[in-house]
């Protein structure tokens, strides 16, 4: 079953679980005046990095004086006792939620109209947006905020200008990094940065963002979904747009079938994987061929058999690099997919 999810984008999501302590910590920095002018937040994709950089922001340009966001009549706003939340039905909210606020930029991949695509990185124009809100004051007397959502999908000289920045941040102006992959980025932004590491959200919570996301949704499905997100709402809001459930039924019963693989099975499925109209479909199965590697990898380095799991963890590897290469040279989807079962097939005999 497909379920169009109704989750907000994260800088009009006025919900965050799961990283309760982390909000609490940035809080009570901000408000004692320890916050570091630039922080990365890391960790998987869809886990609430991005929400949790549009929280933080909301809060610091919300703040008046030492960072307390005050109701009508003087009083602290309602929200979690020591978190970041700022009332949705705030100015500052909705300014931030529509991409209206003077005092934040936001940097991400752009829209390449030429290839109908987002571009595959952040290149040096895209961060150059960042010098002119730093080189003036505030536009509310108050905090001027970056996000940079995808920062290790900075190309190297988008990078270094980045660089530049943090040699020299100016007061009052803060700098949040969003990346999947902290590693990726230059170590001497990674040293001018405080480092947070995000961890996956727990099943249990991501059940509970399913459940208000997709409400239609079955719970032995959302069970399901939140199993093989490995503790990213992200992950389960996209397998319920491709049909991950089904999806994952289907590739278990071929990859576990007596007798090994059903061709003519695998080649019908294939042959629907490669339709111009089945994308998501397709990446989807693409993650869960490598999730499977990963489990028969891990369960067995548990049982001990270092060479079987060394064998999965190279199978897992050259799969990926198989559908890189396919993905890159727009190669037949149908192919790839075929050659990646067979691949584990062979590697399980």
């Amino acid at each position: 079953m497909t379920i169009e999810p109704t989750a907000p984008p994260p800088r009009a999501n006025a919900d965050l679980l799961g990283h309760e302590a982390v909000e609490a910590a940035l809080r009570q920095n901000f408000d004692a005046g320890r916050l570091p002018h630039a922080l990365l937040l890391s960790g998987p994709r869809g886990i609430g990095k991005a929400t949790l950089a549009f929280r933080l922001a909301r809060y610091v340009l919300s703040a008046p004086g030492e960072g307390v966001l005050l109701d009508m009549f003087g009083a602290p706003a309602a929200g979690p006792v020591g978190g970041l939340a700022v009332p949705p039905t705030s100015d500052v909210f909705s300014r931030v939620a529509s991409g209206g606020h003077a005092d934040l930029r936001t940097i991400e991949r752009a829209y390449d109209t030429a290839r109908r695509r987002l571009r595959g990185e952040i290149v040096i124009d895209d961060v150059r947006k960042i010098s002119g809100l730093l080189r003036r004051t505030a536009g509310e007397d108050g905090w001027r905020v970056v996000i940079i959502d995808g920062a290790d999908e900075m190309n190297r000289n988008a990078a270094n200008a980045l660089l530049k920045i943090l040699e020299e941040p100016p007061q009052r102006a803060l700098l949040i990094l969003v990346a999947h992959s902290a590693g990726r980025l230059l170590p001497t932004i990674r040293s001018r940065c405080r480092h947070i590491p995000l961890s996956p959200l727990p099943d249990a919570v991501v059940r509970d963002l399913l459940s208000r996301y997709c409400p239609d949704l079955d719970g032995k499905e959302a069970e399901v979904m939140a199993a093989l997100a490995e503790g990213s709402i992200g992950r389960a809001l996209e397998l319920t747009v491709s049909g991950g459930v089904e999806l994952a039924s289907t590739l278990t019963a071929m990859l576990t079938r007596r007798g090994g693989i059903d061709v003519l099975a695998l080649y019908d499925f294939a042959e629907r994987l490669a339709r111009p109209d089945a994308e998501d479909s397709y990446r989807t199965v693409e993650e869960l061929l490598g999730q499977h590697l990963a489990r028969l990898a891990i369960a067995a380095a548990r049982r001990g058999t270092r060479a079987e799991a060394a064998r999965w963890a190279r199978v897992r590897g050259e799969i990926g690099n198989h559908f890189a290469r396919a993905n890159g040279l727009n190669l037949d989807k149908k192919q790839a997919i075929m050659g990646a079962v067979f691949a584990i097939e062979r590697a399980a005999a």
